[in-house]
């Protein structure tokens, strides 16, 4: 279990992210709401997901409501569109006031804006990039193997 309290979760996009984590999540016991504009989206959800699925569009508050993010502990914005995700984000803060909001955001130069609205990010462009230069680094550190002549 990777969270002890059970908490009431909304999951806006279920591409690879959002249905890795509403998998993940529901099997751990959680309450889960996962929102997508495409009806077979939810085809990637296991067999064992027991949330609930909603077909619209999550930048609709009556999608929101429905979803009774009013309720929700946690929502996550884990959609393909950074600006769907910001909006998204920010009308579960400042709506339905959950307590809770994160987002992934795929581009840098977005990062500061999100901080800011108190949105807590993740960027899939920065972590995998700072892996790659801290990787260059370590590889410095090593010493080459001299090439035989």
């Amino acid at each position: 279990m990777l969270i002890k309290n059970k908490l009431f979760i909304i999951i806006v996009g279920c591409g690879r992210l959002g249905s890795y984590l509403a998998n993940k999540l529901s099997g751990d016991g959680h309450s889960l709401v996962v929102i997508d504009v495409r009806e077979q989206s939810f085809d990637v959800l296991s067999t064992e997901y027991s949330g609930f699925r909603i077909a619209g569009d999550a930048t609709e508050i009556a999608v929101l409501k429905e979803a009774k993010a009013d309720t929700a502990d946690l929502l996550i914005a884990a959609t393909r569109e950074d600006n769907v995700n910001l909006m998204v984000s920010q009308v579960a803060q400042k709506i339905f006031h959950v307590p809770k909001v994160m987002a992934r955001v795929f581009e840098p130069k977005r990062e500061s804006v999100y901080r800011t609205l108190g949105i807590e990010i993740f960027s899939p462009t920065s972590l995998v990039g700072d892996f790659f230069l801290e990787s260059l680094i370590v590889s410095q550190m090593v010493p080459k193997k001299e090439s035989k002549k």
